[in-house]
């Protein structure tokens, strides 16, 4: 892990930029720590520069409740290097949704493989944040892209608690996965997603093997999220982190 620059936010969160194996993130911890914190994974759909005030507020919140957060940029995104497979299979999910089309194959083609690459640079991120003397544990994971989420959540013991945000398509493959998943799950849905499919959304959630698991289902669209919704997960995050 090598550092590339430091801030401290007005709030008095420390700030660091990092890379990892040419992988860029963003490490955010608490000004007042005085020992090892909990750390949450945030993620995020790509595009770490555009995406960067909703992280920091959210790296803001855990903060509050004493947590670290780190997050990284997503395969193919921002200055990372361009997946044509990617950017095709994109353009035909969008033109195939317009159409009313089906869109499982498309999907599989788009996210089987941003998984198959992201997982393990978490995973090695991971590794490098624990080294840190000021990251301790537990460890949680928070956004999305879902289908990161759950892989995640499946392969990594390290995680305690998942809250995931049902915005993004899932392979059906992934039902699965998600059927072997025992982490404690906080999972949110926009009713109203114009880019998401609310069923299977509702399956995916039906489907996950955890114990505990909650559904917190708001009207609006997908970037309509209710401000006490960040609310509710950040209490989620403290019952399994603190």
């Amino acid at each position: 892990m090598h550092f590339t620059s430091e801030q401290r936010l007005d709030d008095g969160v420390a700030e660091r930029e990092f890379t990892i194996n040419e992988v860029p993130g963003i490490l955010w911890t608490p000004g007042t720590a005085s020992a090892p914190v909990p750390l949450i994974l945030l993620g995020h759909p790509g595009g770490l520069d555009k995406m960067y005030p909703r992280l920091a507020d959210r790296a803001r919140r855990s903060a509050v409740n004493g947590f670290a957060a780190a997050t990284i940029e997503l395969p193919g995104s921002g200055d990372r290097p361009q997946s044509v497979d990617a950017e095709q299979a994109r353009a035909d999910l969008r033109r195939a949704l317009s159409a009313g089309e089906p869109v499982d194959e498309i999907v599989d083609r788009l996210v089987l493989p941003l998984v198959e690459k992201a997982v393990p640079e978490w995973q090695a991120t991971l590794d490098a944040l624990l080294s840190l003397p000021e990251i301790g544990g537990p460890i949680g994971y928070s956004g999305g892209v879902i289908a990161i989420g759950i892989r995640l959540a499946l392969v990594e013991p390290r995680i305690a608690a998942a809250g995931l945000f049902a915005g993004s398509f899932v392979p059906r493959a992934m039902f699965d996965e998600a059927r072997q998943v025992t982490t404690p799950l906080h999972v949110l849905l926009q009713w109203d997603d114009e880019g998401n499919d609310r069923q299977l959304a509702l399956d995916l959630f039906d489907a996950f093997g955890s114990r505990e698991k909650t559904l917190h289902a708001n009207m609006g669209g997908h970037t309509g999220v209710p401000q006490f919704a960040g609310e509710d997960a950040a209490r989620f995050f403290a019952r399994h982190l603190s």
